[in-house]
């Protein structure tokens, strides 16, 4: 048979070695669902202490993306606009989740140099842009104007923006 009929009929050749893809070595160290590969086989890490939450910001549009990425990016709650941010514990489970869109986010580590505060002590706590988690203790938030602002998102008086874009383009629609 010629190679034309080979050809037709669905004869690839395959003229490429197939190597063995070099990540499925077992030169790698195993952390519970990472594998993690050293560039000498007797490496050590350092002693650290791991954050407890990562700060996760998206740097990266979303569209030409492939499906399934944009499925953990909306899993992480980062499908919004490019400057949200979320907040995320430090698990295996979720650094599994980050490791695979890793080319799209920014992974900055929530340091407390003050220590991690309670949750009755959050009054006046700022998130820094560098993961600095600061607590400022002479922030007293009156309560009158906490029933003052949950007094006003309850009036139904009050013009959201959705109807407040919809009657002005009406009027503009039609002036008369």
């Amino acid at each position: 048979m010629s190679t034309v009929t080979n050809l037709l009929l669905g004869g690839v050749r395959h003229y490429a070695r197939r190597y063995a893809p070099k990540y499925k070595d077992d030169s790698g160290v195993r952390y519970g669902l990472i594998t993690y590969f050293p560039k000498t086989p007797n490496h050590v890490d350092p002693p650290i202490e791991p954050t407890k939450l990562f700060m996760v910001q998206r740097i990266k549009k979303l569209s030409g993306t492939p499906w399934w990425e944009k499925e953990v990016m909306s899993q992480l709650h980062l499908d919004g606009k490019k400057s949200d941010v979320a907040i995320v514990k430090n698990t295996p489970e979720t650094n599994v989740l980050l490791w695979q869109v890793k080319h799209l986010i920014k992974v900055t580590p929530i340091k407390c140099p003050d220590g991690i505060p309670k949750t009755a002590s959050l009054n006046g706590s700022y998130l820094h842009e560098n993961g600095t988690f600061m607590v400022n203790r002479k922030v007293i938030i009156d309560q009158k104007r906490i029933d003052a602002i949950d007094e006003y998102k309850k009036d139904w008086k009050k013009l959201d923006s959705e109807t407040l874009r919809k009657d002005l383009r009406l009027k503009w629609v039609n002036p008369l």
